[in-house]
């Protein structure tokens, strides 16, 4: 069974920084990408940041610049590192990964952390 254990949700003040992290914990033999979504209430789950084995990146517009995604794949980590906050940013954040196989010839599967709060004020 995998299990994402996401880190380092929080209040912080507009213009400030935070670090989310993420452990995948269980046994498998890949994964293809890691990321983090975002939803604010009312409105609809977002891409904010995407890295895949090979270390490429994606990131939602409204963040380049301010945010970086970043990926161990020796301990099996992914951390997205928020700097110059917004209220807009304000969210809960879930982990995401894609294509994780538990073996080579396995079938993919993806799977979602429970999401950790993250409150800018202004």
């Amino acid at each position: 069974q995998v299990q994402l254990v996401e880190s380092g949700g929080g209040l912080v003040q507009a213009g400030g920084s935070l670090t989310l992290s993420c452990e995948v914990l269980g046994s498998f033999y890949s994964i293809h990408a890691m990321g983090w979504y975002r939803q604010a209430p009312g409105s609809q789950r977002e891409l904010v940041g995407s890295i895949i084995r090979d270390g490429t990146t994606k990131l939602l517009d409204s963040v380049k610049g301010r945010f970086t995604i970043s990926r161990d794949n020796s301990k099996n980590t992914v951390d997205l590192q928020m700097n110059s906050l917004k209220p807009d940013d304000t969210a809960v954040y879930y982990c995401n990964t894609e294509g994780v196989k538990k073996y080579s010839w396995s079938a993919e599967s993806d799977y979602w952390g429970q999401g950790t709060q993250v409150t800018v004020s202004s």
